[in-house]
């Protein structure tokens, strides 16, 4: 693996495309530092902190948006919202485009259909990061709802309000655009790396506070070696049945039926579709998230609903039940919305394409409804634990939220799937070159034994 990485500078055009990314990721981790004035940057650190306290290690609407920022939003920084209006763009586009005629032609027009709708993306993108950023200068003005305003007098009012949207909502545009430049210049999905540097930001802090926990540095240590020999090895086997999960598929055997023209022979290949298990990745959590946000906070403005509100925060049984029951729903949602079993089978009737004994048309789209059905509860079902189980360490062990958050949920999800994709793409430009890949055996080889 290492002669791997030493051969990928080796390659000119691979090294440019690395340094290219590193710088992307540079500018992007200063967008998230660099403060917007005008705010208490120590109250508001407390702030968030009382705020990540009440929410545990996995739920919040605000803890995970100051996640994907990479910390930007408990420091208000020029990129405090971070690159979630372009997620929450891309995927109201997604969902639109199942249900929108005009959208749904857009998608099938190819590379045309597909660059206008991502200028609607951009567009709907701006329109969040405005709303967003009203939101967030209102709360910062009222303190979250949590204490007085940390504000500076002078600045209240449509003044700051305005200087917040306009900061903020340059922060994620420029953010979107360094993104784009690096799925195009550099390695990976830019946007994706985004996200996950700039959740792997926060792991020295959680590194802090297991060396506080276990050590003598700061008092008396609170875990034993026992408790820290089973966070090692639950964090083995959290990213080992990660990487299971994104990377499990079912392979559909696809047969195609020879075709003469002329004197050329067309079809007669045996192949396969792949079905992923974990077909709808991380969308379920984001948005079981932040819907459980709601009632939480409409329940606590009533006297007579605040017990069952209680109930409603995350770690609590009956938050975990609701939890994964809307993991379960979203998931079956997402695949419902995004997976076409009926275009699937036509596309292979015209093609020449079948299942071997699977009639063509009607029965071939049943079939894969009813596999993809079943696949979809197994991952679901797995999904659902991986995302409740930071809620049970920080909530019946004790862990600290910010250490808890790496044992599972959008975090782990988020970092395997981006590093194995990364991979593979420098893995193929390895082999193009006839270098060695990193792993001899597995699936991210890219070459043949």
């Amino acid at each position: 693996m290492f002669s791997a990485f030493i051969n990928a500078f080796k390659i000119p055009e691979l090294r440019q495309r690395i340094m290219f990314t590193l710088g992307i990721i540079f500018v992007c981790r200063l967008i998230a530092l660099v403060p917007s004035p005008g705010v208490d940057l120590g109250e508001l650190e407390r702030l968030m902190k009382t705020i990540s306290e009440q929410a545990g290690a996995g739920g919040g609407i605000m803890s995970m948006i100051d996640m994907f920022s990479g910390g930007a939003l408990g420091r208000c920084a020029v990129g405090a919202l971070g690159i979630m209006p372009y997620i929450s763009a891309s995927i109201i586009i997604q969902l639109m485009t199942a249900v929108v005629p005009q959208l749904e032609r857009l998608a099938r027009e190819g590379d045309t259909g597909r660059a206008k709708i991502t200028q609607y993306t951009r567009y709907l993108t701006l329109v969040i990061c405005v709303v967003q950023g009203y939101a967030l200068a209102m709360a910062m003005e009222h303190g979250f709802g949590l204490s007085d305003s940390i504000v500076s007098p002078e600045l209240r009012g449509w003044g700051f309000r305005l200087m917040t949207i306009l900061t903020t909502t340059t922060g994620t545009m420029l953010m979107m655009w360094l993104g784009e430049q690096m799925t195009e210049r550099g390695i990976g999905n830019g946007i994706s790396v985004v996200i996950t540097i700039n959740i792997v930001s926060r792991l020295p802090q959680a590194v802090g506070q297991g060396i506080q926990r276990f050590s003598n540095i700061g008092g008396d240590p609170m875990g034993g070696p026992f408790e820290l020999i089973g966070l090692f090895v639950m964090l083995f086997l959290v990213t080992a049945g990660t990487i299971a999960l994104t990377q499990a598929l079912r392979k559909i055997p696809i047969h195609t039926t020879k075709r003469v023209v002329g004197k050329k022979v067309y079809g007669g290949q045996n192949t396969y579709m792949p079905l992923r298990i974990n077909y709808s990745g991380v969308m379920p959590i984001i948005f079981a998230s932040a819907i459980l946000m709601f009632p939480v906070l409409i329940l606590g403005k009533f006297k007579a609903t605040q017990p069952l509100a209680a109930m409603l925060r995350s770690g609590e049984p009956l938050y975990l039940l609701v939890f994964g029951a809307t993991i379960l729903f979203f998931s079956y949602f997402w695949v419902a919305t995004q997976f076409n079993p009926m275009q699937i089978a036509d596309d292979l009737k015209r093609n020449g394409g079948y299942v071997p004994g699977i009639r063509p048309g009607r029965p071939t789209a049943d079939f894969l409804d009813h596999t993809m059905t079943r696949l979809t509860l197994v991952g679901a079902l797995f999904l659902t634990a991986i995302a409740v189980l930071p809620s049970l360490l920080s909530k019946n062990m004790g862990i600290p939220p910010a250490i808890a958050s790496f044992m599972g949920g959008t975090s782990i999800l988020i970092i395997v799937g981006v590093t194995l994709d990364t991979m593979r793409q420098i893995e193929s430009h390895l082999v193009m070159r006839h270098y060695d890949g990193f792993l001899k055996k597995g699936r991210i080889k890219g070459r043949k034994a």
